[in-house]
């Protein structure tokens, strides 16, 4: 009986089933650690600028600290 021969186009065929397999693979780990790293996001780093700490408005600035608003209206 004839040895059975695997053709090119068959070693082909596997070998892009193969790499088209890893990428769905790579592509799955990408969005699991995309999901994770945005579960570990403390809730005050998703505010951006304008946090009550670094107020982007310099009027904000001085309502926010409340000291230099406060004393230049005091009926004393």
């Amino acid at each position: 009986m004839a040895k059975k021969r695997q053709t090119f186009g068959k070693i082909q065929r596997e070998r892009e089933r193969a790499e088209k397999r890893a990428r769905k693979q790579e592509k799955k780990e990408e969005r699991k650690a995309a999901a994770l790293a945005a579960a570990e996001t403390p809730h005050g780093d998703e505010l951006g600028p304008g946090t009550p700490e670094e107020p982007s408005d310099p009027e904000q600035a001085g309502v926010a600290s409340g000291d230099a608003a406060d004393s230049s209206h005091d009926p004393v």
